[in-house]
């Protein structure tokens, strides 16, 4: 079995694994208090502190550990916003924020969300441009957690330090690879990205920046985080996190070799398919692709049954039926998404391997689907719905109707491809779809094969969009 989404829970490391079983012995005491057993386990925890302040960059008293990843993201959001309450309300994201950053700052201020470009990066000065009189705060992730992409947290930390807004950086994804450049104020973490055990995060607030812990509070980790820690877990996590920095420049380089064989092949295998995110400004491990007439679902099965444990951000994955956030605000194919996050000690073969089962396992989803070929021709026929009137026809022809409604990802875009080998050059297609993915997928479908996408307009019920075949 070859587990391919570090992204979300990196295998646990052989040295937090020791270092948990060792630290089970000593560190299960109250480090609060001053017996014997106490003063152990503040030791550790104090050394803990320290090595984790090394790899961030920050003094030791400006870090806590928290219970989660999450949690360190609402507590920094919320006690921040709660500092400068008097500033205003205002929180400025970029569109690509993890789910726990966007849910916070909207739980606790007014969001503004900057734009991203088709890669997936915010322009930093489209940024500052964002940061307004009432700004409380500014949040900026490190990296992009589903495709990959890097930000510009230095450039971006300059400008809100100008303007005297501090800025919360979500390192999840890139703390393990080094620390997080710029005048940041606020980092948030989380030990299961990096190989510790889950259930360990950290919050780094540096001194100067107004902050009032949210909610009830005691005195451990300077009232950040209140409650009893799972001190030998801290101490795993923080020996895997110096671990995989010991192991980054290697593995950097290694790793980052075996995603670009999986860049350059992947649209060499598989006809459709659009691989996403910076090429070269990104994660080392992690890369991102989606495949037209495909559901995510379906894909993500037949790679696992061919024992590769993989991760989507598809519509087609999802409890709500929404496509991710991340590719929505990029623009990008949503339908038949796959993301890839090698772990530390991937190997070339398996890269292969994975390489050698992918287009056999895309062609059996698509078969499933009943999807056309990749490259349908002109005179290509198909079970096409009925046909009815509309006030997009040219040339007098009257124009094709695929009704949709009800279908989920990827059906609409199937239907389309089905019957549009049966449109005359400069005749028009209109989709009705209820389905959220179908505002990504039909305007990549016709970027995808060379059409026009004429745009979309409300229906009775869902959205009509309307296609004009060019050849």
């Amino acid at each position: 079995m070859s587990y391919f989404d570090s992204a979300s829970a990196a295998p646990l490391h052989p040295v937090a694994r020791q270092a948990l079983l060792a630290s089970l012995d000593e560190g299960w005491a109250d480090p609060a208090r001053l017996h014997r057993e106490g003063r152990r386990a503040s030791l550790l925890l104090d050394s803990a502190r320290q090595a984790a302040a090394e790899a961030v960059g920050c003094r030791a008293d400006e870090l806590v550990f928290t219970p989660s990843g999450t949690h360190a993201v609402h507590a920094g959001t919320a006690g921040a916003l709660r500092g400068r309450r008097r500033v205003g309300d205002g929180v400025v994201v970029s569109a690509v924020e993890h789910s726990s950053v966007l849910h916070a700052a909207r739980l606790g201020g007014t969001v503004t969300e900057v734009p991203v470009d088709r890669l997936g990066a915010v322009r930093a000065s489209a940024f500052g441009d964002a940061l307004g009189d009432g700004t409380a705060l500014a949040c900026l992730q490190s990296a992009n957690h589903e495709v990959g992409t890097e930000q510009p947290v230095a450039e971006v930390a300059g400008l809100c330090g100008e303007r005297g807004v501090p800025l919360l950086v979500d390192a999840a994804q890139s703390l393990p690879w080094g620390a997080v450049p710029g005048p940041w104020s606020l980092l948030a973490a989380s030990a299961h990205k990096w190989g510790g055990p889950p259930g360990v995060g950290l919050l780094v607030v540096r001194k100067g920046v107004r902050f009032s812990p949210p909610g009830p509070s005691d005195e451990r980790e300077s009232g950040r985080s209140p409650g009893f820690g799972n001190l030998p877990a801290v101490v795993a996590a923080v020996a895997s996190l110096r671990a995989v920095r010991a192991e980054a420049a290697e593995e950097n380089a290694r790793l980052r070799g075996l995603v670009d064989t999986i860049r350059a092949r992947v649209p060499e295998l598989v006809p459709d398919v659009e691989v996403v995110g910076d090429p070269v400004r990104r994660l080392p491990h992690l890369v991102t692709f989606s495949c037209l007439h495909v559901d995510g679902e379906a894909l993500l099965h037949e790679l696992d049954r061919a024992d590769f444990s993989v991760s989507s951000g598809s519509s087609c994955t999802s409890d709500t039926l929404a496509p991710s956030h991340v590719l929505r605000a990029m623009g990008v194919l949503s339908e038949g998404n796959v993301r890839v996050s090698l772990p530390r000690g991937t190997t070339g073969e398996e890269v292969e391997r994975f390489l050698g089962v992918l287009p056999g396992a895309v062609e059996a989803v698509r078969r499933q689907l009943g999807a056309p070929d990749a490259a349908p021709s002109a005179g290509a026929s198909g079970d096409a719905p009925a046909a009815a009137g509309a006030d997009d026809g040219a040339g007098g022809e009257e124009p094709l109707v695929v009704d949709a409604l009800g279908r989920r990802c990827p059906i609409p875009v199937i239907e389309l491809a089905r019957v549009f080998g049966t449109v005359p050059v400069g005749g028009v297609v209109t989709v009705l779809s209820d389905d959220e993915a179908a505002r990504l997928d039909i305007p990549a479908w016709c970027g995808m094969r060379g059409q026009e996408y004429v745009g979309e307009r409300p229906a009775d019920r869902g959205v009509a969009y309307v296609v004009r075949r060019l050849s």
